[in-house]
């Protein structure tokens, strides 16, 4: 057995009805050239043999009166684990985000291990979905991503390939497995100890430094500062998701002409699309929204447990500037790296702790809701570089589908494939209706930094901009 970390712990102990905290991953696969009638028929007869998961798919979790451990689940069964649907007609992108939507808001089952899958037929075209939810306590964005990206394969001839719950394990991996015995433990925490206490000058030192910076700057984003809107409203169990494509040649070219990163332009898009969205429902505050920005640890390619940062980015809503708006942005994440630049990775995760421990004391207990560092969480996550494909079957879109917590509605988070960004949107559906209208500011926001910086014409007058699917058929 394998005790789960202090942060593994912290997502089943946030976990309400209201407050699913699984992961997922939606990738929407092209058929092979020589894929017959009852191709996806096969295809999950073939996924059904998979009955010796690896970890961390083998893994449930049990109880103790020292804690929780993670344990190798004998009596694992396949067809709780995998399920073949089909989506009503027509089968188009709006039916594919409603059982999304559906589906994200229903709990996993604790006494089994904590994941899903979802074979989606009866798609428009030639197309077939893999829809796969696994609880953030047993892995983070990144190392989610991983286990997908390992799933795959650059060569379109590659057959007999395993899903991602029987993938083999790397020998690294397999080593470091189960060595959780009790002195185990006992010399990790020691050790972990050890490493905190010395980490906890530089910790102070950087959060006064931050608070210091903070007053000499209004504009840089620091702790308490995230003001209340619907965001920030309590939130119920149901969800609403949203997704789109968008071509990374567009956001690297505005990056260049600002001297800036990709990362900034993503955060432009979400800031200015945020500013459109709430002013339009009437409920745009006087101070800026804060986003969380989750910063990846990871020295390895490592897939169990979460290793993660955070930096507060100002998103300069008050700002109806575009260029104002971004330099705001740009230069309050640059404030965070340069922070971060001068620490361990022990001193980045107490000061990331410190300073959202307020926000978390507010989400597990419901009191003081206004003790809140951010309003909405903007992951990027690195996958594939190159066209992938699994069995034959081209990967044509990899859509993120994460989570979100009480008094915080709404998730961005998005992949890299290839040559686009795949944005994957989620909120609570009471909360925040007509979602799928932010990913449509996005595009609008996009366009205008295009203008502004000179890389496209203004639009014509009257004109009007083209709608664009969430999710290409």
């Amino acid at each position: 057995m394998e005790r789960l970390s202090a942060l593994d712990n912290l997502f089943l102990w946030l976990e309400r009805r209201q407050q699913p905290l699984h992961v997922a991953g939606l990738q929407i696969y092209r058929f092979p050239e020589d894929a017959g009638p009852q191709y996806v028929s096969e295809l999950a007869e073939y996924l059904r043999q998979f009955t010796a998961p690896t970890p961390p798919f083998d893994l449930r979790m049990v109880s103790r009166w020292n804690g929780n451990f993670w344990q190798h689940d004998d009596k694992f069964d396949i067809d709780h684990h995998f399920r073949h649907v089909a989506l009503p007609k027509p089968g188009g992108p709006k039916e594919l985000v409603s059982f999304i939507s559906a589906e994200h808001s229903n709990l996993l089952d604790r006494s089994r291990p904590l994941w899903e899958t979802y074979l989606i037929e009866a798609m428009h075209g030639r197309h077939f979905a893999l829809y796969t939810k696994i609880h953030h306590s047993l892995v983070d964005g990144i190392s989610a991503m991983r286990l997908g990206m390992r799933m795959l394969s650059q060569d379109a001839t590659q057959r007999d390939m395993p899903p991602i719950w029987q993938l083999p394990v790397p020998e690294r991996e397999r080593r470091s497995h189960g060595e959780g015995g009790l002195l185990a433990q006992v010399g990790g925490v020691m050790r972990l100890a050890g490493t905190q206490a010395r980490a906890i000058p530089a910790v102070a030192s950087a959060l006064y430094k931050t608070v210091q910076h903070a007053r000499a700057n209004p504009e840089l984003a620091h702790v308490f500062t995230a003001p209340q809107c619907r965001l920030t409203q309590p939130i119920t169990g149901s969800r609403r998701f949203a997704a789109q494509s968008f071509p990374l040649a567009r956001l690297k070219a505005i990056a260049t002409t600002l001297d800036a990163t990709t990362n900034d332009v993503i955060l432009a898009m979400c800031g200015g699309a945020l500013r459109t969205y709430l002013k339009f429902h009437d409920d745009l505050p006087e101070r800026p929204l804060v986003a969380m920005v989750p910063m990846s640890l990871r020295k390895d390619d490592s897939v169990g447990g979460n290793q993660v940062a955070t930096i507060l980015a100002n998103l300069g809503t008050h700002i109806e500037d575009p260029l104002q708006r971004f330099e705001v942005i740009r230069q309050s994440v640059l404030e965070g790296k340069n922070r971060f630049a001068t620490m361990t990775p022990e001193q980045i995760i107490d000061y990331t702790a410190l300073t959202l421990a307020p926000t978390g004391f507010a989400i597990l207990t419901g009191m003081m809701p206004q003790w809140q560092a951010f309003n909405v969480v903007i992951s990027n996550v690195p996958g594939p570089r190159e066209t992938s494909f699994w069995n034959g079957a081209q990967l044509e879109h990899n859509f993120p589908v994460s989570a979100i917590v009480n008094h915080m509605a709404l998730n961005i988070t998005l992949i890299s494939y290839h040559d686009k960004l795949e944005f994957g949107v989620l909120g609570c559906r009471r909360t925040l209706p007509s979602l799928q209208r932010l990913l449509n500011h996005m595009e609008q926001e996009l366009e205008e930094l295009e203008v502004v910086v000179g890389l496209a014409p203004p639009p014509h007058p009257g004109g009007k901009r083209k709608a664009r699917a969430a999710i290409p058929n």
